[in-house]
């Protein structure tokens, strides 16, 4: 009698440890409790390391008639981006990051060698390691690049990455940006690269916006020479893009990361057509877009005459705007305000190698479920457009750049196996096809 006891018991521990198992799998696949726990952090990690952390316009873009949501008169653009080119998708954004250096091209590594972000609470932080990563073997991701800690300016690199954003068949490659002389806090300025970036982007027929990083300083004010500065010195480039309205207007498009940091009140002198310094109506009028992290935040992004929003974070139930649960109700927000709804997906989460303490907020890959249940759950709302957070932010393990396999006496590194290192750029150009051949039902 007593080892029958004793079966049932250890039959019911490994019952156990199968169910508490399988949640622990699913848990990807759905909404956390929200990121309430985190909110202090949302400044710090603004950016990493300050982040919680066209072919021309006439030609590189088609207007879809079933859109009708710009106002006669009105700049503030629906937009339709559904033209493509070769099997290339321009309603398909990437965020791309060009700021990783190597001794080789520029004298040291940058961003491989991230700093380990301290905990915002002193208890807490003592429980966790400080200091730096130490590449090429121990780097900042849990992940390792196929390419290896290479530098952003590397020319090889840049075609590699354009072939690959190509190959998956997303069109505009949103170039995450500071000013000149200006960066991040675990780099180095990087505007100098982005010549090289549309050249590169030009040749694989992709097209090239950008997403303005916060940075000390930054206002409405200096947000508006920001924008004269980038569609003086890169608007006539053939891989620049332009959104075309229903309005017949064609518009360069800016995604503006951590906007709730400045007022609406400053962003409708910019935004709205009775501004102070507005932009609307002048050569340097364009589609602005939002991020929106807390519910409140889509108040703010009207107020300041925005022209859509966006949700950036690829941890599914860390914000209020990147939860799939609540894209429904935000996107019929948009749709009631003529606003333009981006919703961003992504492969997974993982930032535990430079914020270790930030376990709660990693989101399994689950070899592609993740990243197919995100991307379904965009095509649910019918979106005009749809972001990929991100090709290579390898820092909070978001990319689909290709991974290869590596373990070292240290570390063991994260990888895309038993897949192939093009796992994710396939499952894009799949899922883009599908967007593709459903917006035309849904504007049927």
């Amino acid at each position: 009698m007593a080892r029958l006891r004793r079966k049932a018991c250890v039959a019911l521990f490994l019952f156990t440890l199968f169910v508490f198992g399988t949640l622990m799998g699913l848990r990807t696949l759905k909404p956390s409790e929200g990121f309430s726990d985190l909110a202090p952090g949302l400044e710090l990690m603004a950016g990493v390391g300050g982040k919680v952390d066209r072919r021309s316009a006439s030609s590189g873009v088609a207007v879809s008639p079933g859109n009708t949501r710009v106002n006669a008169g009105d700049t503030k653009a629906s937009l339709s981006n559904s033209g493509q080119d070769k099997g290339i998708f321009y309603d398909v954004h990437i965020f791309y990051y060009m700021w990783y250096g190597n001794p080789q091209l520029d004298g040291k590594y940058m961003h491989w060698d991230h700093v380990l972000v301290p905990h915002w609470d002193p208890k807490i932080a003592a429980s966790y390691p400080t200091g730096r990563h130490t590449p090429p073997d121990d780097i900042g991701s849990s992940f390792y690049p196929e390419l290896g800690p290479y530098s952003s300016r590397e020319p090889e690199v840049l075609e590699s990455h354009m072939e690959q954003i190509e190959a998956a068949g997303a069109g505009v490659v949103v170039v995450s940006w500071y000013p000149p002389g200006l960066s991040d806090d675990n780099g180095e300025p990087t505007e100098d690269i982005v010549p090289a970036i549309l050249e590169a982007a030009h040749r694989h027929s992709l097209k090239v916006t950008f997403h303005l990083q916060p940075y000390r300083g930054r206002s409405d004010q200096s947000v508006h020479e920001n924008i004269k500065y980038i569609i003086d010195r890169y608007g006539d480039h053939g891989a620049f893009y332009r959104f075309a309205t229903n309005t017949g207007k064609v518009l360069p498009l800016f995604y503006i990361y951590d906007s709730y940091l400045t007022p609406p009140e400053a962003w409708s002198e910019l935004l709205s057509s009775t501004g102070s310094h507005s932009l609307r109506g002048t050569p340097y009028d364009g589609v602005f877009v939002a991020l929106i992290v807390e519910e409140r935040h889509k108040h703010d992004i009207l107020a300041g005459g925005f022209d859509g929003m966006y949700t950036y974070f690829a941890s599914n139930g860390f914000s209020f705007g990147s939860s799939h649960q609540n894209w429904k109700a935000v996107k019929a927000f948009c749709d009631g305000n003529n606003l333009l709804f981006v919703p961003s997906v992504g492969p997974g989460y993982i930032d535990t190698s430079i914020r270790p303490w930030n376990n709660h907020n990693t989101r399994n890959r689950v070899n592609g479920r993740y990243y197919e249940t995100a991307l379904q759950a965009a095509l649910n709302v019918r979106p005009e457009l749809v972001s990929i957070t991100s090709f290579n932010e390898w820092h909070e393990g978001t990319q689909i750049e290709r991974a290869t396999p590596k373990k070292t006496v240290t570390r063991l590194y994260l990888d895309y196996q038993p897949h192939a290192p093009e796992l994710y750029l396939e499952l894009t150009r799949r899922w883009a096809e599908q967007f593709s051949k459903e917006k035309e039902q849904w504007l049927m």
